[in-house]
């Protein structure tokens, strides 16, 4: 079986519509897949600095948890 990375994005402040299109543009910036579940983005694979970097740079407080 295969592992597989992800990349999670918790404690956005706004309505599903607007969670679902930052997700849109985080994947499209990465050129990668993923979803919205529970109103977490989940990003497939091992993106996390360009994630933060994409966020920083539309004006996002981040906060990095973890490794």
């Amino acid at each position: 079986r295969q592992m597989c990375i992800r990349d999670s994005i918790k404690g956005f402040e706004g309505d599903d519509e607007a969670l679902k299109s930052l997700a849109k543009t985080l994947k499209q910036s990465v050129n990668t897949g993923g979803t919205v579940k529970n109103g977490e983005i989940l990003i497939q694979g091992n993106y996390r600095d360009q994630i933060i970097d994409k966020l920083k740079e539309m004006g996002h407080k981040v906060k990095r948890i973890g490794g």
